[in-house]
Formats: structure tokens, C-alpha cells, sequence
């Protein structure tokens, strides 16, 4: 402990030199109303080992705020600064769905049209109802049947992300009926991002620097890290502070933006329709106006658009946003229309506080109205009280389970005691793990060998949710690799199963084998 105490105020002094570093030329990085902001952070950069915090803040047509914290690389003492460019995780989302806008004004796609229409040879298979539902507006909006996926490439690991078409191949499966149910899915926004380098006629990283990031004023915004701009960028780092090898997607388009707090809140000045006089127009107000509204309900209550979600706040306010997080990364980038109010807050370190920075930097500048918004009351449920299932899941089913590589058998018993059984192929019965019937699915969790090499070595756990429909069971079967040092992936399967019949009685005894 004595140690301890020895090293916090060292440690601190760093922090403050490099927030000073990075701070000391900003022209807007002296709004006293945000002093208990700045204290938070440069306490939380210390307490829970954060390598930075870059925060921008708009208001009413003007930036009001702009700073960097702390160490955008901290091993060659690279203070972090407004212009530190992020990785943003999947606040990528909105910035390639103004992409794929631009190609909808110029009417080279079709919201509303299938999504096959625009791929190459491989195409979206719908496991369940009509692929042709699965149209350009229901990807970007969730609701198109894609699965649950993320996939990362680390460039100290031999494995790269497969061609486009091989990766719509393998996992491009609707195991959802198109329009059906919001599933949130990065595997759709890389098929966005190949819709538009086909429909744009060049990659996708080309056609977002030259008809979104340019006529922006977009300067430190790139796919991935641009040639030239590698000196601005944020080293990721775990949270015990080991620093992330550069990793890249099968999905770039919902994962691999980078930008810094000044482009992004320009970004969602743009959006909020607060056009900057360096910007160009390339999108309508009706664009706009499309891309924030709700047109699927996600599964916390709040709505999701082309790119945005949005939600009325317990503040009274209503507010259009995105959020990202994945290995070294924490973003959120939120706007509030009816007040003109625009806040980003950027991180290159896995922090549950960028929220709660962005609800202190609102809770300054916008006094609080009662909501028109219902209250949303406790979750139902209460005391898990086990798995008892109906007479009409319970027996024996068999079927397949199919991935890229082909398909196995597969055989799930439902006992009455609510125990689940269940063999995969040869390989030995297991248990399905904490099984539950609720909406129509069953769930849970079982181990198996499913035969590919999506996994990369490592361990994985299966989470089945199949739903009861037409007197079948059919769903997802997802694969969770257990998080090594960096994170982990999850690929989607199918599933699907017939009940087998219960032997037929004999007469005699079905009338309980006569009478003595």
C-alpha cells in the first residue's frame, strides 16, 4: 500500500503533463461550465488506467468545446488532442450510411429494393421466409435476418479476412425472417460497405474519402488508418494497458472508421442540419430526415434508422446517436435536434464512463423538462425459477446443423424434467447450458466441434436459439471464441428440427391392455 501511495502522485503528474501537452493551444478548451468534466477525466485517467479521452461539443451552430486527454500513444509519449483520430467501433455505422445515402440521391440504390440486387455472385440465403425481403433499408436497420457476427484480424496473427463474396458466402445466411426481428448486425454493414464499392465503382474506402469525407471537411477522418495520417492516430490499448496490435474486419463498414472529436462532431453538426460553411450539401434535408427515422424497434425500447439510433431521454429530450465498443475502444457520439446540441466523446481504452461524460456535458448545458415519454418499469421476470417445458416441446427432435462447410446431425431430446440433450454428429451427449422458452425461442448454451476453422484455435461455446414455428424448431446456432488477451468472435450457423413422432401404441395397450 505504502508503494501504492509512493506512485499515484507520479502517475498523476504524467497524466496532467500530457493533458496540458495536448491541451495547452486549444481555442476552445477553456469553457469554465465544463471544469467538473475536465476533473472527472483527469481523475478517471489515473484511477482506472485510461490511456485517453478526446471530447468535442457543439451547440447551436458552434463548437463550444474541443480537447484531448491523456496519452493517444503512450509509449512514445504522443499526447491525445482534438485532432487524434479514434477508432470509432460502430459509430461506422452512420458515417457508411451516409455513404450508401449519397448512392440513394443519385439514385444508383434503392432502399427498398433486395439487397441481392447489388452483390456479386454470392448472395443472402434466406434460411427462413423470402430472401427477397431482406431489402438495401432492412440491413441498415437491422431487421433484414442477419446474425448476430464480429470478426477480428489481428495483424500479429496469419489469418486475414477472407474476399467479400466469401464472406457473404459462409455467413450470409437470414436466419431470421426479413422484417420480422431487430438483430443487430455488423455482418450487414460490411454487406453495405460491398454495396457501395459496387454501386460507387471503387473501394469503399476511396468513394467515403471523396463523397463524404472531403465535402465534409472531414481532414482527420479515414477508413481504417490513411496513407499519411498515421502519426494522428490512437493506439488501442486493454485495460490493464497492454497496447492492441492494429486489427481489421470482415465487416469494415460497421467497424473500421477512424476519426477524431472535431470531424465527428462536425459529422453530427451535418446530420443535425447545422451545415458548416466549409461543407458541402450531399445530402438532403429529406436524407437526413430518413437516416434518423425509426423505422425498427430495438430490443431496449429506442428506435434504429439508416445508421442512427434514437430515443426520448428521461430528460424530456429527444436524441439521435451511436455508440461503439470493441477491443480498445469506447465512443459515443450523440446529438439532441431540437436543441442543436452535439456531444462526442472518444477513447482509446475499453471505458464504461464515456456515457456517463456525455450525460454530465448535456446536464450542463440543457435544463431538464419533464418527458412526454412513458416510464419504463422494472424488467418482468424476478426469481429464475428453471426451465419446465410445454407438452409441445417436449420429446425428441432431430435434424442438422449446417455451416459453411456442410452439415452434421444433430439430435435434441426436451425432457418433461427440463433437462435438454443433446449430440452433435458423433461426438458425445452433452447438457444445454441455463435452456429457457421465452417468445417463441428456446435457448442456451452446449460445447461442440462444429468442424470449421472459423474458431482459429481457440475454444468456443455454442448458443442455440431456435424458434418454434410450423411445428419446427429452426434458429441461430452462434459461435462464441472465449476472449483471449485482445477480445473474441462470434460466427452464426443453422439450425434446424424436426419432432420425431412418439411410438405408436398397440391397441390393446393404448386402452390400457382390457380389463381383468
Amino acid at each position: 500500500m505504502r508503494a501504492r501511495r509512493f506512485c499515484r502522485p507520479r502517475l498523476l503528474a504524467l497524466v496532467l503533463i500530457g493533458w496540458v501537452a495536448a491541451g495547452a493551444n486549444l481555442a476552445r478548451g477553456d469553457d469554465d461550465r465544463f471544469a467538473p468534466v475536465k476533473e472527472r477525466i483527469a481523475k478517471a485517467l489515473v484511477d482506472h488506467n485510461i490511456p485517453s479521452f478526446a471530447v468535442a461539443v457543439a451547440h447551436r451552430g458552434q463548437i463550444v468545446w474541443e480537447q484531448g486527454f491523456g496519452w493517444a500513444d503512450r509509449e512514445n509519449r504522443v499526447p491525445a488532442s482534438e485532432h487524434t483520430m479514434y477508432s470509432l467501433a460502430s459509430i461506422s455505422k452512420p458515417i457508411t450510411a451516409t455513404g450508401l445515402m449519397v448512392l440513394v440521391q443519385k439514385k444508383a440504390v434503392d432502399l427498398d429494393k433486395p439487397i441481392n440486387d447489388y452483390l456479386g455472385e454470392a448472395k443472402l440465403r434466406a434460411r427462413i421466409g423470402d430472401a427477397a425481403g431482406a431489402t438495401v433499408r432492412r440491413v441498415a436497420n437491422h431487421t433484414s435476418g442477419l446474425p448476430l457476427h464480429y470478426q477480428f484480424f489481428y495483424a500479429d496473427e496469419p489469418y486475414r479476412a477472407p474476399p467479400r463474396d466469401e464472406t457473404v458466402r459462409r455467413f450470409g445466411n437470414l436466419v431470421y425472417a426479413p422484417g420480422e426481428h431487430y438483430q443487430y448486425s455488423n455482418l450487414g454493414y460490411g454487406v453495405l460497405d460491398y454495396v457501395i464499392e459496387r454501386a460507387g465503382q471503387r473501394p469503399y474506402a476511396d468513394f467515403m474519402r471523396e463523397e463524404v469525407f472531403l465535402p465534409l471537411g472531414l481532414t482527420h477522418t479515414s477508413v481504417d488508418v490513411g496513407p499519411g495520417l498515421e502519426a494522428h492516430q490512437a493506439i488501442r490499448y486493454t485495460p490493464g494497458g497492454e497496447r492492441i496490435p492494429f486489427y481489421a474486419f470482415d465487416h469494415p463498414g460497421a467497424s473500421a472508421v477512424y476519426s477524431s472529436a472535431h470531424d465527428l462532431v462536425r459529422f453530427a453538426m451535418f446530420h443535425m442540419k447545422d451545415h458548416l460553411p466549409d461543407q458541402r450539401q450531399i445530402l438532403s434535408d429529406e436524407s437526413i430526415d430518413a437516416m434518423q427515422q425509426s423505422t425498427a424497434s430495438t430490443s431496449n425500447g429506442s428506435g434504429y434508422g439508416v445508421g442512427w439510433g434514437s430515443a426520448d431521454t428521461k430528460r424530456g429530450y429527444h436524441v439521435v446517436e451511436h455508440s461503439g465498443g470493441m477491443p480498445g475502444v469506447s465512443t459515443i457520439c450523440s446529438f439532441y435536434p431540437s436543441e442543436h446540441l452535439t456531444v462526442v466523446v472518444l477513447c482509446n481504452g475499453r471505458a464504461p464512463m464515456t456515457n456517463l461524460l456525455r450525460d454530465m456535458i448535456v446536464k450542463i448545458i440543457l435544463p431538464e423538462k419533464k418527458s412526454d415519454a412513458p416510464k419504463k418499469g422494472p424488467p418482468e421476470g424476478g426469481e429464475f425459477k428453471g426451465f419446465t417445458p410445454s407438452a409441445e416441446l417436449t420429446g425428441k427432435w432431430k435434424g442438422k446443423l449446417v455451416t459453411h462447410k456442410g452439415e452434421q446431425p444433430l439430435v435434441l431430446e426436451i425432457r418433461e424434467s427440463g433437462d435438454v440433450h443433446l449430440r452433435l454428429a458423433k461426438q458425445l451427449e452433452t447438457l444445454l447450458a441455463g435452456p429457457s422458452f421465452a417468445d417463441g425461442y428456446l435457448r442456451g448454451r452446449f460445447g461442440g466441434d462444429l468442424g470449421t476453422d472459423d474458431d482459429r484455435g481457440r475454444k468456443y461455446t455454442l448458443q442455440l436459439e431456435a424458434q418454434l414455428r410450423d411445428g419446427r424448431l429452426m434458429g441461430p446456432v452462434t459461435a462464441h471464441t472465449e476472449p483471449d488477451r485482445w477480445g473474441q468472435n462470434a460466427v452464426t450457423h443453422w439450425v434446424e428440427l424436426d419432432r420425431e413422432a412418439p411410438p405408436v401404441q398397440p391397441a390393446a395397450e393404448a386402452a390400457g391392455q382390457g380389463s381383468p
